[in-house]
């Protein structure tokens, strides 16, 4: 089932996640509609957060590189934490949460993060470039962090001009 994205500024956004206890089939439901949900927007990471379930997972697919060709590699990190980070990247990040938006953001290259699978068994995980950057931005969103807190004054008023001129369209038919 395709769910809802919340959009900026839902105050759902900011809402504390907790963290997931329960791996059980509800879990395994909501992890399985949001890869669905992902996918169809698409995008290559998801927070729980963002489709108004406030625990604190993700899903993610960056693919895999095999020659020439891309093969999906979806993944569901709960409970995620950050151990080490080292080196920087500048990526061009997009958000499901805040359409036609496109930040160059300054993410860590290289990080080691540990987490729970889907089934709740305890992994480490050695992320770098696009996986990393995505790990690290879905994260901020479970922390209520979204890609404006980390804009100019300038370039978020005008992101919040831009959904103001976008609300006052009449269609006229």
């Amino acid at each position: 089932m395709i769910l809802d994205i919340l959009k900026y500024p839902d105050k759902g956004l900011r809402q504390e996640c907790a963290p997931v206890k329960d791996f059980g089939p509800d879990f395994q439901a909501q992890v399985n509609n949001m890869f669905e949900t992902m996918y169809a927007a698409p995008g290559v990471g998801l927070a729980a957060i963002q489709v108004a379930i406030f625990k604190r997972f993700l899903v993610m697919d960056v693919g895999t590189n095999e020659g020439q060709v891309i093969r999906r590699h979806p993944m569901v990190l709960a409970n995620p934490k950050i151990l080490s980070q080292e080196g920087e990247i500048v990526w061009e990040e997009g958000c499901l949460s805040c359409p036609d938006l496109i930040v160059a953001m300054t993410r860590s290259k290289k990080i080691e993060v540990q987490y729970q699978d889907r089934f709740g068994e305890e992994k480490t995980l050695i992320a770098e470039d696009l996986m990393a950057v995505c790990i690290q931005h879905e994260i901020d969103h479970l922390d209520g962090i979204l890609i404006l807190d980390k804009i100019s004054r300038l370039k978020l008023d005008l992101y919040k001009q831009k959904l103001k001129n976008e609300s006052e369209k009449v269609v006229v038919r």
